[in-house]
């Protein structure tokens, strides 16, 4: 679908990788630890039950049934990629050009199926051959001081990678 693109339009996949990444920290640190009126049920699903289900303690999945409190349901992908991912493409369709609306939506979506993979990943086994990629322990490592109860309303909100919590001054070790 895409037709000579151009250097400025080839921006669209950083810029949008950086925006989801934002956008992941900014809904961790907001609505999914701090109740909000018309998000309540965010929170209730965060907070109070993946947060009480995985601790820093006790951290992997012990049977499929428990994939239902790291993976977002099916509806919450519906939201991302029919109430998010393709209004903003149609907007940068008209405004901009096919291109970004094509490139946009296409990280918008790996980004978020990479969100889902990396959480997937962080509350498996850590001897499996995903915990053993090279780059997973420090991802995993991050994610797992968030999940403990004296921290996880202060630091390591991004659940992919901690290029936020970096920028924000929210990227913290274990205690």
């Amino acid at each position: 679908m895409l037709e000579n693109v151009s250097p400025f339009e080839w921006l669209t996949i950083p810029l949008t990788f950086l925006y989801a990444n934002l956008s992941e920290y900014l809904g961790h640190r907001g609505p999914m630890h701090k109740k909000t009126r018309f998000l309540g049920a965010v929170f209730q699903r965060h907070t109070i039950e993946h947060h009480a289900f995985f601790t820093d303690q006790a951290t992997c999945v012990e049977s499929t049934q428990d994939y239902k409190a790291v993976l977002f349901p099916p509806i919450l992908l519906i939201f991302f990629i029919g109430g998010f991912a393709l209004p903003v493409g149609a907007l940068l369709y008209f405004l901009i050009s096919p291109n970004v609306c094509f490139l946009f939506v296409l990280v918008a979506v790996l980004y978020f199926l990479n969100y889902e993979l990396l959480h997937f990943a962080y509350h498996n086994d850590p001897e499996s051959w995903l915990g053993r990629l090279p780059f997973m322990s420090s991802l995993r490592q991050h994610h797992l001081t968030h999940h403990n109860r004296r921290l996880m309303t202060r630091c390591n909100f991004n659940i992919t990678y901690p290029i936020c919590d970096y920028l924000f001054g929210t990227r913290c070790q274990g205690e």
